[in-house]
């Protein structure tokens, strides 16, 4: 990972919840691998550690990615967006980032009114996981 845990915590603009989108992409690719919510801690926690700490808006709690499925994301670069109010991070994803199955959450194409499936599943949708 390059050096994340000296990106200034205080540079970054969380919302009224205090979120902060966090947009995924993967280091080799560049393919957006999905789209979670941070807080201030699990932003610090996943720059310390340099493995991708979300939280949950629905189930309110801290995700660590990869926790339970084994699908885990890497830190290598972390960025910021001109107004400090959304991040991205390059990572090097194991498994798929998508509960459903798919490399990305960004797995549907829509074309000519439909949804298509683009893309392959890397992991058996019909386990379940927490955190895919």
């Amino acid at each position: 990972m390059t050096d994340a845990s000296s990106a200034p915590l205080d540079a970054v603009s969380f919302d009224d919840d205090g979120l902060v989108p966090a947009i995924v992409q993967d280091a080799d690719t560049d393919q957006v691998l999905m789209m979670a919510y941070m807080t201030a801690e699990t932003l610090q926690e996943t720059l310390d550690t340099g493995r991708m700490v979300y939280w949950s808006r629905s189930r309110q709690e801290r995700w660590v990615k990869g926790q339970t499925s084994g699908h885990t994301q890497a830190v290598e670069e972390v960025r910021l967006d001109c107004d400090g109010d959304t991040l991205l991070f390059k990572v090097r994803q194991t498994g798929g980032a998508c509960h459903t199955g798919y490399r990305s959450c960004f797995y549907r194409r829509a074309t000519e009114g439909t949804l298509q499936a683009d893309g392959d599943r890397v992991f058996d949708p019909d386990a379940v996981y927490d955190d895919a």
